[in-house]
């Protein structure tokens, strides 16, 4: 943990601290483990569930991805060192790939503070760390738990779909720092167990749809080796194959050795992984692909993460064969897991009636947004 005082903006009880990577054991971990119990207290409050806060592990795992480097910051009250004495969190990450020009920015402040100041001095700190690293486009969400009906109170998205409310603490704290919102995604949740005869249905619809010219793969923690080069391949074709509005964003390329590398961060988070993947037969590359990532524990929520099939390979069903694929194999891997979160852009229609017919249920809406540095 290392320290730095705050410029004179920030409420004369609050300091801003670096948080820095520490064992989750040490007493110098008191900053990641207050950043858990802040951001359990978010999510309760503007979600009503603690689904989506993340846990310690996962937390100190962020500062450690080489392909993105973070940096995080703790706002603390009254000169404490304590777990309790967090009160907010500020957040800026550095894609060190692609999208070099780009800085992903985060502040949150617990619910009984807010409306103090500590949200404005915890941006100002992170985007002034942007702005000294070069970067000159930030990016940012924020998460509402229901998508409010058109008109007066709603923020249309550019792409013509999807809405958030004009009134969301965070569309007006953005909306005043001159960001703009770009996307709408849909969270959705999928209840778990799905009925297998349900999934069987879909499944073999898929399968049938796809023919001959396709087979299906599904690997555990590990895609062997042989496929390594076209698992980097979709992941790259994900930055420009995935709507993306109008956000300014760039290829971000991926190699053998970021898979690996994304392969031991999931290990470092105390995650495991599903992954679903279709090859054309006939020239031996695969076509697409969708994975999911849940706790070692086999308890707690389970994540969707990328799902991608190749454009030219599309009109296939092979996005319904690979996420039902994945579907079928988690009750054997994570038989305890009750729910699965996924987050799709709400102009990506294709993929959105695949979650429906799995059993998908709208659960909110994220809001993109971006702007200057």
């Amino acid at each position: 943990m290392s320290e730095h005082t705050t410029t004179p903006t920030v409420p004369s009880t609050v300091e801003i601290l670096e948080v820095l990577p520490a064992d989750l054991d040490s007493p110098d971990a008191w900053a990641i483990h207050g950043t858990v119990l802040l951001e359990r207290a978010i999510a309760l409050d503007d979600l009503g569930d603690t689904d989506l806060a993340l846990d310690a592990a996962t937390t100190r795992a962020t500062l450690l991805d080489p392909y993105r480097r973070m940096r995080r910051f703790v706002a603390v009250a009254d000169g404490s060192r304590t777990p309790e004495s967090v009160v907010g969190r500020g957040m800026v990450a550095f894609p060190q790939v692609g999208n070099a020009h780009i800085a992903e920015v985060y502040v949150g402040v617990h619910p009984e503070r807010r409306g103090r100041g500590i949200g404005a001095a915890l941006w100002d700190r992170v985007t002034a760390v942007a702005r000294d690293a070069g970067r000159r486009v930030v990016h940012t969400d924020g998460m509402a738990g229901t998508e409010p009906p058109p008109g007066p109170g709603a923020l249309e998205a550019p792409t013509g779909s999807g809405r958030f409310p004009a009134d969301h603490p965070t569309a007006r704290f953005l909306l005043a720092r001159g960001l703009r919102l770009e996307q709408i995604a849909r969270h959705s949740v999928l209840d778990l167990p799905v009925p297998a005869d349900h999934l069987a249905r879909l499944h073999d619809d898929a399968l049938a749809a796809a023919g001959d010219a396709y087979r299906v793969h599904v690997w555990h923690d590990e895609i062997p080796a042989a496929w390594v080069d076209d698992v980097a391949a979709l992941e790259t074709r994900m930055s420009t194959d995935a709507p993306s509005g109008a956000l300014d964003v760039e290829e971000d390329p991926w190699d053998a050795d970021r898979v690996r590398s994304a392969e031991q961060q999931f290990h470092e988070r105390g995650q495991r992984y599903l992954m679903a993947a279709a090859e054309h037969v006939a020239s031996g590359r695969l076509a697409g692909f969708s994975m999911v990532a849940y706790p070692v524990d086999g308890e707690g929520p389970v994540f969707q993460e990328d799902t991608l099939v190749l454009r030219e390979h599309r009109g296939h069903r092979l996005g319904m064969l690979v996420k039902s694929a994945v579907a079928r194999a988690l009750p054997e891997v994570a038989p305890r897991a009750r729910r699965v979160h996924t987050w799709n852009a709400e102009e990506n229609a294709p993929m959105l009636a695949i979650n429906v017919a799995l059993g998908f249920r709208p659960a909110g809406v994220a809001a993109e947004w971006e702007g200057s540095l």
